[in-house]
């Protein structure tokens, strides 16, 4: 494994929801990148005494490849150590494209999503029969400028489950964008946190929910969920487990 980096997802919060192949890789690592405070740091306790350790809140992208060509270079291995799932916001892209540049050896290690975290915290199916089937991953507009056909105020009228990243500091213009398709007792949560030690949840709906979190003083590391699957009442249960369904794959 020397001389290469592997992207590691850490989980949402939680020590022990890092993947075994992850933790493997971390006991043998000889340089971790992690994702300052949005990893907990207790995913690095099975490091080696000798490893060396950077927080990349701290690095440009161009310091976090130096630092990744050095070691390389002298044929080490570099965890790069990030929130979640590193597929989802988690900015390897730049850096995927800067290691092929540099004809560096990278693999993926997937880890538990945030919005997974979230999900299992709220005891929510995103994917209730005749409720809801399909789940829109998305964040608003901030620095990062989006497609206009991706706005939340467009994505909103498909009434599917929405799981909003990065949006709890501008909580009141989200919720607006919300209400071009969803109704004012659509059921909402915000959850700060999932899956840490100190996990904060609010319920609500869209009409209540911006006052909730400011009343909590809520203003970062806060996923939002909207939709009719957070409080679905009676509803039509699955096929799969149907006592006339006859199925492979039950």
């Amino acid at each position: 494994m020397s001389g290469k980096v592997i992207f590691i997802g850490a989980g949402p919060g939680d020590p022990d929801l890092v993947t075994v192949k992850g933790k493997r890789i971390i006991e043998k690592a000889d340089v971790i990148i992690y994702a300052g405070s949005l990893v907990n740091k207790e995913v690095l306790n099975p490091r080696k005494e000798e490893c060396v350790v950077h927080n990349s809140a701290y690095l440009n992208l161009e310091e976090t490849i130096d630092i990744i060509k050095k070691a390389t270079s002298e044929d080490k291995l570099v965890a790069r150590v990030h929130t979640g799932d590193p597929s989802i916001y988690g900015a390897i892209g730049e850096q995927i494209r800067e290691l092929k540049n540099n004809d560096i050896e990278y693999d993926i290690i997937p880890g538990v999503s945030s919005l997974f975290g979230t999900a299992s915290v709220l005891e929510a199916e995103l994917t209730l029969p005749e409720i809801s089937q399909t789940v829109i991953i998305t964040r608003p507009e901030g620095r990062t400028p989006k497609p206009e056909k991706e706005s939340i105020s467009s994505l909103s009228t498909h009434h599917a489950t929405m799981c909003i990243f990065l949006g709890i500091s501008m909580i009141e213009k989200v919720v607006d964008d919300l209400l071009v398709g969803y109704s004012e007792d659509t059921p909402i949560a915000v959850v700060k946190k999932a899956t840490w030690d100190d996990q904060e949840i609010i319920r609500g709906t869209l009409k209540d929910i911006a006052s909730k979190v400011k009343q909590a003083n809520i203003t970062k590391t806060a996923m939002i969920v909207v939709g009719d699957v957070l409080d679905p009442g009676d509803f039509t249960p699955s096929k799969l487990y149907d006592a006339n369904f006859k199925h492979e794959y039950r």
